[in-house]
């Protein structure tokens, strides 16, 4: 097969939870370890950090990566979705999967795994942790895909956990309070392995306390000793004022970056603490100092392929897309919309149909021209339902039933000191950059 064939076999031979929701979903570990156990258990033969969170755990992993990719560290990286390719999901410095080492993965191990019936989650981690022990990484960087004790990455034991914050997402599957979500995602809390709490709660930090305890495992809130002690948008750069690091400059922009990068500090302290955080320079080590810190927040897009976080598409009009898509998410992105100065505002808009609708739409700001649409996914809403919602919410706009129409029509009607937002669903931002816009 070739590479495209081999990403139609994926997409359509294997139950994907993109695509088909709780009918793709797979609970539990059996096929991760029978996986994991028929390739060798790759996953022993590196370092890994492990990142959960309902918001915000893609751009930790990707920030973390990039500073330990400038630290010298070969340095995996998995996440997911994937906005254009699915390359994206699993890169090395930065650098996509080779296409034939995914042909040839899928070619010689569908007689194995096809068996077992795997979810595609279950089969492209297995894919992800065989890639980085072939290519031989010195750690990788490796997000939760749904959850966290159940999730299929929860195989590894990492030399650090991060939880980056909890709110409500994917309740079929997590649960339908923050007490049952905290659960789930405190999950992957190892055994004497240290975790960061990003954000607590009062429902919250109970839950992380006592599996903290009874793991053993160190646990650090970075809210109660805050790395980040100011920051300001400045010259297109997130400005943070920082504890230890001085002035760090970030080109991730969304308000909740904020929260990020306080998270991401309070976690580069601890690999600190454990002795990872230092420089390979001429075969010899030497310890970080801040300048590669700043080069990772500085530099996240480039170094790790980063896309959709408060992305600038375009100045005149100003053109932003935002992978943003639960209520946690928009508590942030309404703020910031909010703030943005301009003559008149578009939101292309879109969502699918497992997240809590009505909670985002109390939060879409009414001053605005809305272009509803249904992103190219089986679980998306359709343009003519979110319109209605919309009516009901004060919202005023057209429906329309792709992205590329929606967005093509925002764009005919905005003015160059107009503002234009694209997002509501990464799906819908992976539609946006799929088109080449």
């Amino acid at each position: 097969m070739t590479y495209n064939e081999t990403c139609n076999y994926l997409y359509n031979q294997v139950p994907m939870f993109e695509n088909l929701g709780m009918a793709g979903y797979k609970e539990g570990l059996d096929n991760s370890l029978k996986l994991d156990e028929h390739y060798g258990h790759p996953h022993r033969n590196f370092l890994t950090i492990h990142v959960a969170g309902t918001n915000g755990k893609g751009s930790c992993s990707h920030t973390l990566a990039a500073i330990l990719q400038k630290c010298g560290y070969k340095v995996g990286l998995y996440t997911s979705p994937h906005l254009v390719d699915f390359d994206e999901r699993i890169r090395i410095n930065g650098h996509p999967i080779d296409h034939d080492y995914v042909a040839d993965f899928v070619q010689k191990g569908k007689s194995f795994f096809e068996p077992l019936t795997p979810s595609f989650f279950e089969v492209t981690t297995a894919m992800a942790f065989k890639y980085f022990s072939d290519k031989q990484v010195d750690i990788a960087v490796i997000e939760v895909g749904l959850g966290g004790r159940l999730d299929c990455t929860n195989i590894i034991t990492p030399i650090l956990s991060v939880i980056t914050n909890i709110s409500y997402d994917h309740i079929q599957q997590l649960g339908n309070s923050l007490e049952q979500i905290a659960m789930e995602k405190a999950g992957i809390i190892k055994r004497d392995v240290p975790v960061v709490i990003g954000e607590a709660s009062p429902e919250t930090r109970g839950i992380f306390e006592a599996v903290a305890r009874e793991t053993k495992a160190p646990i650090v809130f970075a809210e109660d000793h805050p790395e980040v002690k100011s920051v300001k948008l400045q010259d297109n750069t997130m400005q943070y004022q920082t504890a230890h690091y001085g002035t760090i400059q970030g080109e991730l922009t969304g308000l909740y970056q904020e929260k990020n990068a306080n998270t991401i500090l309070t976690a580069i302290r601890l690999l600190e603490e454990l002795g990872y955080m230092y420089r390979f320079s001429d075969n010899s080590k030497s310890e970080v100092k801040g300048k590669e810190i700043a080069e990772g927040f500085m530099s996240v897009c480039e170094t790790t392929g980063l896309k959709g976080r408060w992305q600038v598409l375009s100045k005149e009009p100003l053109v932003v897309c935002d992978t943003g898509h639960n209520v946690g998410g928009w508590k942030y992105l309404s703020q910031q919309i909010a703030q943005v100065r301009c003559k008149k505002k578009h939101i292309v808009f879109g969502m699918v149909d497992d997240k809590d609708i009505e909670g985002v739409f109390n939060l879409l700001p009414k001053e605005a021209t809305y272009y509803f649409a249904k992103a190219d996914n089986k679980r998306a809403v359709s343009e003519t339902v979110l319109q209605i919602i919309g009516e009901q919410h004060g919202l005023n706009g057209g429906a329309y039933p792709t992205v590329k129409e929606a967005y093509k029509s925002a764009m005919k009607e905005a003015e160059t000191d107009d503002f234009v937002f694209i997002g509501g669903s990464t799906y819908v931002v992976a539609d946006l950059l799929k088109n080449g816009i």
